[in-house]
């Protein structure tokens, strides 16, 4: 994906970029945000403090991956506002359902000075356009039931619930 770069909300510039190998340590700080806020209401599943070489590989597989395409919202003067990761799959058909191209958006985090801003609603339609690229007629994501702001995000953006996962501890 080309550079982008749109107005926010707020009149500044933000910046789209595909984020390269160089980025990676920058990508493991943004994940602080996401991380840490399902760290604290699913410490079941997220693990508190995640080793920073592991963190660190996560992000390099993902941005060598050509499924993959992980996307940095720089400010002014290049101050990183958010990230998002999305990839495009092929899923097959079944004898009940359709095979289709989509691109799912794994994760995004904006700074929390940068919300409202517009940082997020860039990094979201650079991501659509990812998926228009590739074929994919739809874009896919989830958002844990916790996350309020996200869900709101999410909706505004024009989303509609599909399904809905449950849980339940044994």
């Amino acid at each position: 994906m080309a550079a982008t770069t749109s107005t926010g909300q707020d009149g500044n510039v933000i910046r789209i970029r595909t984020a390269s190998p160089g980025d990676v340590a920058q990508l493991v700080t943004l994940n602080h945000i996401v991380h840490d806020l399902h760290t604290r209401h699913r410490p079941d599943l997220f693990v508190a403090s995640p080793e920073a070489d592991a963190v660190e590989a996560f992000f390099r597989t993902r941005v060598a991956d050509p499924s993959s395409t992980v996307l940095l919202a720089d400010g002014a003067e290049g101050k990183a506002l958010g990230y998002a990761l999305a990839r495009v799959r092929n899923r097959p058909g079944t004898a009940l359902t359709h095979s289709e191209v989509i691109v799912t958006l794994d994760q995004i985090a904006v700074v929390p000075d940068a919300t409202r801003s517009g940082a997020g609603a860039a990094l979201l339609e650079a991501v659509r356009e990812v998926g228009r690229a590739a074929g994919c007629r739809r874009l896919v994501t989830d958002v844990w039931h916790f996350n309020a702001g996200a869900r709101e995000f999410y909706e505004a953006a024009g989303f509609r619930p599909t399904t809905v996962h449950l849980d339940q501890p044994l």
